[in-house]
């Protein structure tokens, strides 16, 4: 029996994110809400726009700077879909109706004939227009755009050949009726093979919960759950695994926090509203600032060489995982495109691990973990009737639970140990913070003990999303040297 992560199953592409998004300034704990300077902010390996939407969502009224801000990710489809959904929300007429076309856009499977619309009349032709002019460039020739909308502007830094890729993205393709959009996107979020993962994935959910998620395997609509879905006859195709989920990438205690009338239960029609106004809010936010954004598509590694000048924050997701670049490359690269402290002391680079605990326990931790978190568990799972054998799903209930109640602390002493972060001022002239000011080290882990008020709904809602209190945050700050 294993708690670990489900094994990728369908399109390998990262299209939604795995953690909640995260304001990566939070001004009034860093410069302060009425900073009076520019702010610089690189997204080094971004994934989806969520960070980028929570962060301008999030400014202060009183901030009333430019913002520049970098978006890299090396996968060509994940920076297509930034750069298309921020091309809509900066050529909107109707924010109302832009909001929802970028909202079906990013998370449904199918969408309205009115946002193919939207797309086709705003986008394409601004796609188009550049392909026609760069059509005789090699087809290796990194070539960028940039579109400007009164005091906002957006630049996409392309290779030739991936602004042609770009292009076909504006259509259909050919012989994809809805029908069969629908047909081909079951065989993965259905498939006969994946239903013991399905099961388990169900284990934890409420009855009303499960029915929600199983809608949304099945037509992969992001509404509410009574809502016509009749005028979503547009394919929407994007490769994604069978495990994708909209949920993963918001706070579900935000999302579950969000007013929907009687259907309290209805969790992605709370998360349809929450996704909404977050967005209505980086629209507004947007339409008052100076913003400019910079979409590339390189390898994190290779950032640095693609860059000019020095960034506030810095956001790399979990690249500093051992598997991807690791923790010295990582800040090695990044802490140098932090700002000097002299020019702002508040000046951070975030890094997420979130496969370190795996990678760090010992066959003795594992041993140890199980008698220690046992009776933890069973104050939040008490048997309610006689085991069935081995197969019995409390027992599976048991076993994925373990992992999530229990604390890593010496975990991550021995991961600063072995790795000698301690020693990063000399590697990398950066240094780990004390004080978190941006998201805490643990952010996902069960903050109250069982019995205390509020603690059964904390482990439910840790058991019901993909997160596995594993989740690691550290910040870094340049050094004077």
């Amino acid at each position: 029996m294993s708690d670990e992560a489900p094994t990728p199953f369908g399109g390998m592409k990262y299209l939604f994110g795995n953690v909640p998004a995260l304001d990566v300034l939070r001004l009034g704990a860093n410069e302060g809400e009425a900073y009076g300077s520019q702010l610089r902010l690189l997204f080094a390996a971004s994934g989806d726009l969520r960070n980028v939407a929570q962060t301008i969502a999030q400014l202060p009224p009183s901030y009333e700077q430019p913002i520049d801000i970098i978006v890299n990710d090396r996968e060509f489809d994940v920076v297509a879909r930034n750069a298309i959904l921020l091309l809509l929300a900066l050529t909107a007429d109707d924010r109302d109706e832009a909001v929802d076309c970028i909202l079906h856009i990013w998370y449904s499977a199918s969408i309205r004939k009115s946002h193919v619309d939207i797309f086709k009349q705003r986008i394409r032709s601004l796609i188009q227009n550049v392909c026609h002019k760069v059509k005789d460039k090699p087809a290796k020739r990194i070539l960028g755009k940039t579109w400007t909308f009164e005091k906002r502007s957006v630049r996409l830094v392309l290779e030739k050949e991936a602004w042609d890729k770009l292009l076909t993205f504006m259509d259909v393709p050919d012989g994809l009726t809805i029908d069969k959009a629908n047909e081909v996107r079951k065989a993965v979020t259905l498939a006969r093979s994946r239903v013991d993962r399905r099961d388990r994935d169900y284990l934890f959910l409420s009855p009303s919960h499960r029915v929600a998620r199983q809608r949304f395997r099945q037509d992969g609509l992001l509404l509410p759950f009574g809502a016509r879905r009749s005028e979503h006859g547009e394919p929407n195709p994007w490769p994604m695994s069978d495990s994708a989920d909209p949920l993963s990438g918001w706070s579900l205690h935000e999302v579950d926090k969000t007013p929907m009338g009687l259907a309290t239960s209805d969790i992605y029609g709370k998360l349809f509203y929450y996704v909404r106004s977050t967005l209505e809010k980086f629209m507004v936010r947007m339409s008052k600032s100076a913003i400019a954004f910079q979409l590339l598509q390189v390898p994190a590694e290779t950032l640095p060489n693609h860059l000019d000048g020095s960034f506030d924050h810095i956001d790399v997701s979990n690249i500093s995982d051992w598997r991807y670049l690791g923790v010295h490359r990582t800040v090695a690269l990044m802490a140098p495109l932090l700002r000097a402290p002299s020019i702002n002391p508040h000046a951070t680079l975030i890094t997420l691990f979130m496969n370190m605990i795996e990678e760090y326990s010992t066959n003795e931790d594992k041993v140890k973990s199980v008698k220690t978190s046992s009776e933890r568990v069973f104050k939040y799972l008490p048997p309610q009737r006689p085991i069935r054998g081995g197969n019995d799903p409390f027992i599976t209930r048991v076993a994925y639970a373990h992992g999530h109640v229990q604390k890593y602390d010496h975990i991550l002493e021995r991961f600063v140990e072995k790795a000698r972060l301690t020693f990063m001022p000399l590697m990398a002239e950066a240094a780990m913070k004390d004080k978190h000011t941006i998201i805490e080290k643990w952010p996902y882990r069960l903050k109250l003990e069982p019995g205390q008020e509020g603690s059964l709904e904390e482990f439910d809602r840790l058991m019901t999303n993909s997160l596995s209190s594993r989740e690691l945050y550290l910040e870094w700050k340049r050094i004077q040297t």
